[in-house]
């Protein structure tokens, strides 16, 4: 399957893309391209290969999520460079 000017605006309008009159047919030669490698990845034989739910062959397993270490709020706020009541204090960002 080729690409024509005509298609490439087509595609370009439908996609909201603004491609110059002087870029048209570098990109018709873009698309081409494309589809040229999408064909030749129609040609690998994949009979015999099971679609793929993810990427990854494994699961990922997640640690259980409980407190190791609580009530640190002195040690926390030692490293602050400023603390007050108990919180951060940080540079005033919005007027």
């Amino acid at each position: 399957m080729a690409i024509d000017q005509e298609t490439v605006k087509r595609v370009a309008f439908l996609s909201r893309l603004k491609i110059e009159d002087d870029k048209i047919q570098t990109t018709e030669k873009e698309f081409n391209k494309i589809l040229n490698w999408v064909e030749q990845l129609n040609e690998v034989n994949t009979d015999n290969v099971e679609p793929l739910v993810s990427v990854n062959e494994s699961y990922i397993t997640c640690r259980e999520d409980k407190v190791t270490e609580g009530n640190q709020a002195q040690a926390v706020l030692a490293n602050a460079p400023q603390a007050e009541y108990g919180y951060f204090v940080v540079p005033k960002v919005v007027e």
